[in-house]
């Protein structure tokens, strides 16, 4: 007997925002393959016209490996046929108002005829993005989704994907409770999202009677972004804006049932549709990357801190469920965190030892042959890493600088290199300073809850505890192997 969440995809039309992104081509195939007579996938990306967008999702998605597993259980014929019959590609922008659908009207009426389920995974990817985009994605674009969801005709839920992280830089248990419209981390003055819009709005334009470049515009817009955040409490502009996106929904829902999946560092499949797929360089990636070609010589970690890590199908996995769970609930407003550190921790002086086992058994050879034996020093906290750095590397790189002045050319590659490698380090060590010596665990009881809830009616196994997750087999022989086979070495 199939499970009663995949009973429900039965008939149902889902709209997915950011449809080209990890999660959600993750949360497309794993509904195809369960539910294969699924009504219809409306999915948006950014794109020109129709088109374009139908380009867009069969390069970037559709033809990706992760689909081989349901392009071999149907074939490639029945699995076009099932695209062609099942999926709408839809150009347009949650920025903008009605989500910039580019379509003519006849069919954005009967789309908003159809559609049962909203699922916004769409956000945006960098913690340093430049203020106006982030407001308009992370923020607004959230509600502009909201607005859309309310002028369908039978919506039964808008299911939104943020983060973990807009906790902020919290310790302790962090619970699963929604932010009150204004709220702030540091117990400041409210946040007014409606003035730091007009505050953007009034920047640029004087960033433009200035004369500025676009590159300067670009700056500029980046360190407004990180200075709003740090007035009000939290680390970088991604979360900020993510957290206000989350008020916004919250505010403005009156009765549309709402679901919020806070997951936290997301990594690559544990299992479905086979373990090890991921796409592209995520969070904690760029660290073993460098970790791996020996860039990286020193980080601020607490080596004792936990790393929250969910693997991307368990995620995909918990929208579903929850979908189900909620779906028709009017008023309703649930927040689900999806990690693991409350009921599976792995700290990160393991994942440490295990990238040191796992390197010195499979190293990358060098330039000249040899292989590339890690070797990075830890720092628990920011004096002792700052003193470190200071010494070891910034003082002799000003005196390397200098000498390249005299001896251009013996020393000018010698510094670029080391430069740059410095460069890399001082950049992660700031992305990520807020989340490696993070002393919050993430409650994630609700999600537990409908798990024992549902015990022996398959809804169980298609959200898996994450204590089955053995870290060292997963780093070892899923997520490092699947990191250099489908991103290192494509």
């Amino acid at each position: 007997m199939e499970p009663s969440c995949v009973q429900f995809l039965e008939n149902k039309t889902v709209l997915v925002t950011g449809a080209s992104g990890f999660l959600a081509k993750v949360f497309v195939e794993r509904v195809l393959r369960l539910q294969p007579k699924v009504r219809r996938l409306y999915l948006l990306v950014r794109a020109s016209d129709n088109k374009a967008a139908k380009q867009r999702l069969h390069s970037e998605v559709f033809e990706k490996d992760l689909f081989r597993v349901l392009r071999k259980n149907v074939g490639d014929e029945r699995l076009n046929a099932l695209i062609s019959e099942k999926v709408v590609p839809i150009p347009g922008d949650i920025s903008l108002n009605i989500m910039g659908v580019i379509r003519d009207s006849n069919f954005l009426q009967d789309m908003m005829q159809e559609i049962d389920i909203i699922v916004n995974s769409a956000a945006t990817t960098r913690f340093d993005e430049r203020y106006d985009v982030a407001l308009g994605i992370n923020t607004f674009g959230p509600l502009n989704i909201l607005n859309f969801a309310k002028k369908c005709a039978k919506p039964q839920l808008l299911l939104h994907v943020s983060t973990a992280y807009v906790c902020g830089e919290r310790s302790g248990l962090i619970l699963e409770k929604p932010f009150a419209m204004g709220e702030t981390l540091n117990g400041k003055n409210k946040v007014d999202i409606d003035a730091e819009m007009l505050l953007v709005e009034q920047k640029l334009k004087q960033l433009k009677k200035l004369g500025y470049s676009e590159e300067e515009t670009k700056q500029a817009m980046k360190d407004l972004g990180l200075k709003r955040a740090k007035l009000y409490g939290w680390p970088n502009t991604y979360v900020f804006t993510k957290a206000m996106g989350e008020m916004l929904l919250g505010y403005c829902r009156e009765s549309m049932p709402i679901v919020i999946i806070r997951p936290t560092i997301i990594t690559s499949t544990f299992s479905d549709p086979f373990p090890g797929w991921i796409e592209g360089i995520k969070t904690i990636d760029s660290v073993i990357v460098s970790f791996r070609k020996g860039l990286l010589k020193c980080f601020l970690v607490d080596d004792m801190a936990v790393c929250d890590l969910i693997p991307v199908d368990m995620v995909a996995n918990a929208m579903i469920v929850t979908a189900a769970e909620h779906s028709r609930e009017s008023g309703s407003h649930t927040i689900y965190h999806v990690g693991s550190s409350y009921q599976n921790p792995v700290m990160y002086k393991q994942i440490y030892e295990i990238l040191n086992r796992f390197f010195l058994a499979s190293p990358l050879l060098g330039r000249n042959g040899l292989p590339i034996v890690p070797n990075v020093k830890i720092f628990p906290t920011m004096a002792r890493f700052r003193v470190y750095t200071s010494l070891r590397y910034k003082l002799p790189l000003q005196i390397l600088r200098l000498l390249r002045l005299i001896f251009p050319s013996q020393l000018g590659e010698k510094y670029e290199v080391h430069n740059r490698r410095f460069n890399i380090a001082m950049r992660m060590v700031k992305l990520y300073r807020p989340y490696v010596i993070l002393k919050g665990i993430f409650d994630d009881r609700n999600l537990e809850r409908l798990r024992i809830k549902n015990e022996g009616t398959g809804i169980d196994k298609l959200i898996d505890s994450i204590k089955c997750i053995d870290w060292e087999d997963y780093f070892m022989n899923i997520h490092i192997r699947g990191l250099i086979t489908h991103v290192l070495e494509k």
